[in-house]
Parts: structure tokens; sequence; C-alpha cells
């Protein structure tokens, strides 16, 4: 009866999302939104289908990220059925008197024409219209002159977008941010291979004795540390394999087995925020500030990242202690493990010493992160320290994820469904604090129901266009508002849906949702004002 429940529950939840999704991407192309170029239209299907289908899980969210590419390079490429035989009807002016023209209505929108510049590119230029309403209507402009051409029909699929090559979305998959998640992936699939993980966390817990919630700092701090350059599901997977052991030994009465399966996966979404490659929204923060010119070192991330990496660690420590006080005063480890001293292994201490090195320096020799990346994918695999089976192991469906999601914001843009939707809303009328803190509140609200992946590939996209289009008002700083997004999108520890790292903790049987609930609130709600204060007090510094 059980599983028939939860089949008909996964079948109603399945046909939900995809009868959405599909409305989603059918209703842009049959209503006219005023301001919103036809390519705006396609994109705003594609969009509304893929924040449906992550929303639901109606396919695996990776394979969305697939249909979004997919559809991109059908609808919105040069190549594609809509633009690949696409060109736009032009019509001339006539001369009337001086800087006045006869124009054919249909070529004017509102007290707009556009010029047409080549066969895919335009201008718009605002006129004053002298006689509205006749089939050639008398425009005052200085901007035009007889041999100007117009767009004939403003309606048309490439007035307001430019279209790209089929390349352009298939190149997100060759992007320096997979490149350098990449990089990570390998660095982390060999440290698991050769038990460097493990041995680690036995060299790093030494130091922590064994009072009870000092064995906890231990562990949220190996787990953060380990999380900062791995997969934070990953590090979760591996660190649970230590706490596990040591929860089995306490009395299921005592709160100490709270603790240690809550502390896992938090420490693994906080420690996730310290460099670029910790999680997919930092990815995604940094690719969309690489396409406006602006470059973030990976050192320069984690001298801005890492303050607030260790204050919601103590925060996130300091409230465990208090809710869950452990009943146990001692605990001792048995921690055992020694380094393996085959020639492979060295290779993968070597590579992994020089890459985390030359990522925190990047700022003093000028190699970008993603070129540093590459060397341990190519020195993993000459060396067969990483052979075959291994490579296949790797999870390639993240870095699907992650180029589906450059790709959505690459449309958003050349389409201007991104600008649109922000322009709906006077933006420059909230203060720049105010400004931060919705965005900072609606990114974290997402992340507890999606994934932060997409929360980051839905807004961040809004936020440059705001920035590249000014009308965020003065004082607008696009970095600082990318950087709460992504930070917010990481504090997402609500529920056990939230991350994978949650959903992980909470199949231990050791914790319940209320358990994690009190704590997701907390580290949400604090580092909600961490991030303003960061970003009003000190990120600054670092960003001028």
């Amino acid at each position: 009866m059980l599983t028939r429940k939860k089949q008909k529950s996964f079948n109603l939840k399945t046909i939900t999302g995809l009868s959405l999704g599909l409305l989603g991407f059918i209703l842009p192309l049959f209503f006219q939104f005023e301001g919103l170029s036809y390519a705006g239209h396609v994109a705003l299907g594609i969009f509304l289908m893929a924040a449906v289908f992550w929303m639901f899980e109606t396919i695996p969210i990776y394979s969305t990220s697939m249909l979004v590419i997919f559809l991109q390079i059908t609808f919105l490429s040069q190549q594609g059925l809509l633009y690949s035989e696409a060109e736009l009807p032009a019509t001339g002016v006539q001369a009337h008197a001086e800087n006045v023209w006869l124009v054919p209505s249909s070529a004017i929108d509102g007290n707009t024409i556009y010029i047409i510049e080549d066969a895919h590119n335009y201008k718009t230029v605002e006129v004053d219209v002298v006689e509205p309403g006749t089939d050639m209507q008398k425009i005052k402009s200085a901007d035009i002159s007889s041999d100007t051409k117009l767009v004939a029909d403003t309606n048309h699929k490439l007035v307001g977008y430019r279209p790209v090559a089929f390349s352009v979305f298939f190149g997100t998959l060759a992007n320096p941010i997979i490149i350098l998640f990449l990089g990570g992936f390998m660095l982390a699939g060999a440290s698991v291979k050769y038990n460097l993980d493990k041995n680690l966390t036995n060299v790093l817990l030494k130091p922590f004795g064994q009072k009870p919630m000092f064995i906890i700092l231990g562990l949220m701090i190996v787990t953060a540390t380990l999380s900062a350059f791995m997969s934070n599901t990953a590090t979760t997977a591996m660190m649970m394999t230590v706490a596990i052991p040591i929860a089995v030994q306490v009395s299921k009465e005592d709160k100490f087995r709270i603790i240690l399966a809550l502390s896992i996966p938090i420490a693994a979404n906080i420690g996730g925020m310290a460099t670029p490659i910790g999680t997919p929204p930092n990815a995604i923060v940094i690719a969309n500030l690489t396409q406006q010119g602006i470059n973030i070192a990976f050192g320069s991330w984690v001298v801005l990242m890492l303050p607030l990496t260790i204050l919601l660690l103590f925060i996130a420590w300091t409230a465990m202690r208090i809710l869950y006080p452990p009943t146990i005063d001692n605990f001792k480890l048995s921690l055992k493990g020694s380094f393996n001293k085959s020639l492979k292994a060295k290779i993968l201490y070597v590579l992994f010493g020089i890459t985390v090195l030359l990522w925190f320096t990047e700022a003093q020799h000028g190699i970008p992160s993603s070129m540093v990346a590459f060397l341990p994918i190519v020195g993993l695999t000459v060396t067969s320290v990483m052979k075959q089976e291994d490579i296949r192991s790797l999870p390639w469906e993240v870095l699907w994820l992650v180029a589906g999601g450059i790709a959505l914001g690459i449309s958003m843009e050349n389409t201007g469904l991104a600008m649109w939707l922000v322009s709906s809303i006077s933006w420059d009328a909230f203060p720049q604090l105010l400004l931060l803190m919705v965005f900072g509140f609606v990114a974290l609200m997402f992340s507890n129901f999606l994934s932060n992946t997409v929360t980051a590939t839905l807004l961040i996209p809004l936020a440059v266009s705001m920035g590249t289009s000014g009308i965020a008002g003065e004082g607008f700083s696009l970095v600082i508002t990318s950087l709460v997004i992504g930070a917010a999108c990481n504090m997402a520890m609500l529920l056990p849906i939230s991350t994978p790292p949650n959903a992980i903790a909470m199949s231990t049987g050791f914790i319940k949702t209320p358990d994690m609930v009190k704590i997701g609130i907390i580290i949400g709600l604090v580092g909600i004002v961490a991030v303003l204060v960061l970003s009003q007090l000190y990120w600054p510094l670092i960003i001028n």
C-alpha cells in the first residue's frame, strides 16, 4: 500500500511538472508581451519550462540542462529552425521637410524606430511623431537620413535579437568554469581513490581531543575544508563514514547523535562557499561576471568568502551546542590509517599541492584558475593516476547542469529577456541595501525548495542585466550583488530536500526534519545579516 501511494504521488508530481512545463513553454509563443522581442518570448518559454522542470524534477535536473541547450540551438541559433533563412523586412524613409520624414506606420513602435545596420543588427532611435494614426506618419529626428533603412515590421523575429551561432551554446560545455570544476572533480576522485581524504581527516581530527563538542568542531572544520575543494555531496558522503561509527557508540537518547548527523551537511554547505570550485553557484557567479569582463581570482574569492565561512561555522557550532547539548563528557576517537606511499599516490600529492598553491596565488602569477585546473586533468591522466574507469565515475552530470545554466544566461541576456524581467520593477526606488536584502532573501528561500544551482542560474542573469542597464540606480554593484546571491544560495539548509548533503544526513535516521529546520532558520537569518554587513563594510575594500 505504501509503495502504491508513493507511486501515485510520484506520477502526480511528474504529470503536474510535465504539464506546467509544457504550458510554460507554449504560452509565451501565443501571448504578446509589450517590450519583449520575439526571441525574448521564445527564451521566456524555455526559461519557464526549465524552471518548472527543475522545481518538480520532472526529468533529472541535468537532463533539463541538456534540453535547454537543445532548444536554444534549435530555436535561437543562426542555424536553427527560426533564423536560418530569416531576413529583416526593411523599408526606406521619405523626406518631408528638414529633419521631418515620412515613415510607414508599421515601422514605428510607439515613439521608437529601428534602424538596420546589417542583416542581423539594428539600433533603436527615439523620435517625435508629428501626425500619428496615418499610414505614412510624420516623424522628427536628426538621427536618420534619406538612405536610412528601417524595420518594416517591429514584431519581426529578428527585431531585438541578433542570432548567435549554435556553437555558442555548445561552447558552454568547454567554458573555463566547466574546466575549473572538472579539475576539482579529478583531484577529488583521485583523493578518494588513494585515501588522501580519509588520511587527511585522521590527521586533522587528532588535535581536537575527547570533548564531544570539540570533536564536533573538528569534524566541521575538516568537512568544510574538504568541501572547499570537493563536491559538497561527496564530502558529506565520505565524512558520514567517519561520523556514523561514532554515533552508533553513543546512547540513542544522547543528543550528541543529532549534532553528529547535523554537523556534517551544515559544514559541507558552508565550506563550499570558500572557493570558486566549492559549489556550482560559485561557478555561476564567476561565469556571469567573467562574461562582463570582471574576473575574480581564486585567491581573491577566498579572501572575500573566508570570513563568512568561519563566522557561519562558529554560529552553527554554537547553535547546536545550545539546542542539543550532549550528555556524555568524553569520547575517545579511534583514528587509524597511513598515507599511501606508492608512486602514483605521490604524484597525486605533488599535483594536488601545486594546483592548490597556484590557485591561491593567482593574483601574483596571473594564470587563470581554469588554466591551472587543466594541470591535474592532464597530469593525473598521463601518469595513469586516474584511469579510464576512474574518469567515467566522475560526476559529469554536474558539468552538464552548470553548462545548461550558463547557456540559459546567454540567451536571457542576448534576447533581452533578462532586461525585460528586471525593467518591469522600479529598482531605482529601492535603497541599495534593501535591494541586496531582497535578492538575498529571494535566493535563500528559492534555494530551500529548488536546487541552489537552479536558483543561482535564474537570479544571477537578472543581476547582470540590472548592472549592465543601469536601471538599478547609482551605487549598484554587480559584483557585490552577485556575491550576495551566490552566498545566499549556499545557505539553504532548512529542509532535507534543500541540498543533497541534507538528504544524506536525514538518511542516517539520527535526525528529524524539525532538527534541521531549527538550525537552518538560524543559519539562514544570521547568514543574510552577515552577508549584508560584509557587503557594506568588507567586500568593497577587497573589490575596489
